[in-house]
């Protein structure tokens, strides 16, 4: 099969699902998007998807609709790009429309392969890392807000040749390479996300501001600690954070100088990216669930399953659980709480 053949299926338009829907349309692909909303649907489908950021400017129309009841067609690859939060009930919905050799492609943060294959069999899951940044700024309007690239591969087999052919094809929209350890590369982005987008969430600073202070700091570096102890004890073989941040080495030594040198890589991390704002933090600010429990969420319940303590990631779970149930304010102050007080 050429990848040009392949028909696709979008669930989510979300930031990610609305650019990946919109430029695989633009080179010529058959592909239709679902939407929560019918309005939403509406307006992708007569007026596109407008796109603006790194790629200059452009809009696309994309056959949308606001249930996969409305869709007519079996798929061979089904995109799924919604939050964590809605990934069973979206995936329950659309199974239907997976062709019998087809597969769900799992775009998530966090390592949602194995909750996917409960529903459509682990043969028929791709894991997806998306190494790009993206964000709504309305309706319809969705800026691609860096480059980046896709990683893809099976939750438990070698690269084939199907795999390959849907790399070549989400290749128009970044580059695309495929792994034979899906879950490392998953788990190395979950470990990122655990920093960035939970302390964010429970703050409200932007990453410069909030990196810069060296509390916060020190509880990154603690957040990476615990991770790395249970991927150890979960076999996982973490690897490398955007070709450049070995967590393992960068957690090595107790020494002046290696303490020194991992502050320095969070500050540069910092203000090289100093006007971003955590997804989580957003999504509180919209009154919505954040995706804790698929990033913090998943190194305390798989901690627990092996006996392991996490305290500081079982902290910021908790505290972004009492901001979503408005128990706790989003402050800077969070860090002041007596649960860090070893950070000092």
């Amino acid at each position: 099969m050429k990848s040009t053949d392949l028909s696709f299926l979008v669930l989510g338009a979300g930031a990610v699902g609305g650019i990946t829907a919109a430029l695989l349309k633009k080179r010529g692909y058959n592909v239709e998007i679902v939407c929560k909303y019918d309005d939403y649907a509406s307006l992708i489908s007569d007026q596109g998807i407008e796109i603006n950021g790194v790629f200059g400017h452009l809009a696309v129309r994309v056959p949308a609709y606001a249930s996969v009841s409305e869709i007519k067609e079996r798929k061979d690859v089904i995109l799924h790009a919604t939050k964590a939060n809605d990934l069973a009930e979206a995936a329950k919905s659309a199974i239907p429309l997976l062709k019998e050799n087809g597969s769900f492609v799992s775009m998530q943060n966090g390592l949602c392969e194995d909750e996917l294959a409960a529903i459509a069999g682990r043969e028929r899951v791709i894991g997806c890392v998306t190494g790009w940044g993206a964000t709504m700024e309305s309706k319809g309007v969705l800026n691609m807000t860096s480059t980046g690239d896709f990683i893809l591969g099976y939750p438990g087999k070698e690269p084939d040749e199907f795999l390959q052919t849907v790399a070549e094809a989400l290749s128009a929209i970044v580059p695309v390479r495929t792994t034979g350890n899906i879950t490392g590369h998953k788990y190395s982005k979950l470990i990122i996300n655990s920093c960035i987008t939970s302390l964010g969430a429970i703050c409200g600073l932007y990453l410069g501001k909030m990196l810069s202070i060296r509390k916060v700091r020190k509880i990154f570096i603690e957040i990476i600690r615990e991770a790395i102890v249970l991927a150890d004890k979960m076999q996982i073989k973490v690897e490398i954070f955007g070709g450049k941040l070995d967590f393992r080495k960068f957690i090595r030594g107790d020494d002046r100088y290696s303490i020194l040198k991992r502050h320095l890589i969070i500050r540069i991390i910092g203000f090289r990216y100093r006007k971003l704002k955590s997804s989580s933090l957003q999504s509180l600010e919209r009154g919505k669930p954040t995706e804790i429990d698929y990033l913090n969420g998943y190194i305390v319940r798989n901690g627990l399953k092996r006996g392991l303590s996490v305290p500081v990631n079982t902290a910021i779970v908790n505290m972004v659980h009492e901001i979503e149930a408005g128990k706790r304010k989003i402050t800077a102050d969070n860090f002041n709480d007596p649960v860090f007080d070893r950070f000092n």
